[in-house]
């Protein structure tokens, strides 16, 4: 997910995207714990989106 796109969303909407993205994390680990993973650099891409999208929610709450 990209700066902007996530930018456009509103707070709301960032904090039930990373309930979403984590609920997806952990599934994603489930799979590699038993060996089934087929894209591990998946993992690292949305841990990457949600730090993102923590940065973007940190930076509305300064403002």
């Amino acid at each position: 997910m990209k700066v902007k796109e996530i930018r456009e969303l509103t707070t709301e909407q960032i904090e039930a995207k990373i309930k979403e993205v984590k609920d997806e994390i952990f599934s994603l680990r489930m799979q590699q714990a038993t060996g089934n993973l087929e894209k591990p650099s998946r993992l690292h891409e949305l841990r990457k989106d949600v730090a993102r999208m923590k940065t973007i929610l940190a930076e509305r709450k300064e403002a």
